[in-house]
């Protein structure tokens, strides 16, 4: 697997560890002393890593992501970065209910 998508699968995974230690992707939000914190600098760094393919011309692997999940990581990453205090939990819980777990399968298909 490329180092990569290695990595996206493994920040995926801590942000999964994280929901279940604390119960539900709700709760783990509310936490905002160390859950919500690390879930919101793993979406970071997930998107990092999409751009580091795209900066390394690495089209053929982001081919086989939706054009939208890709511009929706940097979108998250985006607006995590520039209004932290702002942050809509409502679209993060989405993030991850929906949009990991996709990207995830994605990832985990091409093995």
């Amino acid at each position: 697997m490329h180092n990569t998508l290695r990595l996206i699968i493994e920040k995926i995974e801590m942000v999964e560890e994280i929901v279940e230690e604390q119960g539900s992707i709700t709760t783990a939000l509310e936490d905002e002393k160390l859950s919500k914190p690390a879930i919101l600098m793993h979406l970071i760094a997930i998107a990092e890593q999409f751009q580091r393919l795209q900066d390394k011309m690495e089209y053929d692997i982001l081919s086989k992501f939706d054009k939208d999940d890709i511009r929706g990581a940097f979108a998250v990453r985006n607006f995590i970065a520039h209004d932290y205090e702002g942050i809509n939990t409502a679209l993060i819980e989405n993030v991850i209910r929906s949009y990991l777990p996709k990207i995830k399968r994605v990832i985990t298909a091409e093995q």
